[in-house]
């Protein structure tokens, strides 16, 4: 019987010694001379964007620390740090600033809540289930989107005058009016966002649910929400955020100073002749304004990433 002559294994150790002593080893890496080698212009418009965006929070900052409080007085750099801007604001019984932070947190946090809901909802349905009119659904959400919000501020104010001569606790000037009004433009990208999540869940769960007796509401409520839930956070960062600095529809709806938002009632402090005088209280109210939205893009960074990734590619 004829054998066989197997080949021999290389030895890894001799393939080293013969590339150590024919230089043919790993090819060096290209140098980089200087700051960065090729790279460095890449570093310098970093940079050059960090402080182009660092640029207003830091004359923001520079204006609510001045003691003077005035616009004439702010300066770019930091003078000194005094909270005199920060204990008017607070003191002012003209203008309650407080007042004005608490509607602007309600009808953001129950806008964004809301929204949520609904367009979880409608993304349920336009993933899950098939109906006639499914596709041409999804195609006249994708239109709304197409027009801007500005169109309809006519139509909205004259639809919730009516409304508030039956129902005044609805109608114009009222909290749950504004929102509201908010949740009718709830829909449209928020739905498409939402679907593409959707649409990475396996159906395998939702056909295992059905074959145990679990209803559509079942699997939605106790199933479906749970596997999605960074979509659901993304989303609802994005809404929070955008009604958070909603001022046009805003500004229209809430007439009276103490149901107005944040964002309005410190607009209402750049006009007129005190608007010099008030600039430093102006600057303080901004900043602490922007500290709901910083802590919510901290404590929920992953999920943002996540969710617009993850739904992105469906």
């Amino acid at each position: 019987m004829a054998t066989v002559n197997a080949p021999v294994p290389a030895d890894p150790r001799m393939d080293s010694r013969i590339a150590e002593e024919t230089g043919a080893g790993t090819p060096a890496s290209p140098k980089r001379g200087g700051l960065g080698g090729s790279v460095w212009w890449r570093h310098a418009l970093g940079i050059l964007a960090l402080m182009w965006a660092l640029f207003p929070i830091l004359f923001i900052y520079s204006a609510a620390t001045n003691p003077s409080g005035t616009l004439n007085t702010a300066s770019l750099w930091p003078s000194g740090f005094s909270t005199k801007n920060f204990t008017d604001l607070f003191n002012d019984s003209s203008r309650p600033f407080w007042t004005w932070y608490k509607n602007s947190m309600i009808i953001s946090f129950v806008g964004a809540l809301g929204a949520v809901f609904l367009g979880a909802c409608a993304a349920f349905a336009f993933s899950r289930l098939r109906f006639k009119g499914r596709r041409g659904g999804m195609m006249f959400l994708l239109l709304t989107t197409f027009f801007p919000a500005l169109l309809a501020i006519v139509a909205t104010y004259i639809i919730f005058a009516a409304i508030g001569d039956v129902l005044p606790a609805l109608g114009l000037n009222t909290v749950t009016g504004l929102i509201l009004a908010y949740l009718g433009g709830a829909l449209g990208a928020n739905v498409w966002l939402l679907k593409g999540y959707f649409d990475t869940v396996p159906r395998e769960l939702d056909e295992a649910a059905i074959v145990d007796g679990a209803s559509h509401a079942r699997i939605f409520f106790t199933m479906t929400l749970r596997l999605v839930m960074p979509i659901l956070v993304t989303v609802f960062m994005l809404v929070f955020v955008g009604l958070y600095g909603e001022f046009m529809l805003a500004s229209v709806f809430l007439t009276d100073v103490d149901n107005q938002t944040l964002g309005v009632g410190l607009y209402g402090m750049t006009l007129g002749n005190d608007a010099n005088t008030l600039f430093g209280r102006f600057t303080a109210g901004a900043l602490l304004g922007s500290i709901p939205v910083m802590l919510l893009y901290l404590a929920f960074q992953r999920q943002l990433v996540g969710g617009l990734t993850t739904g992105s590619v469906k």
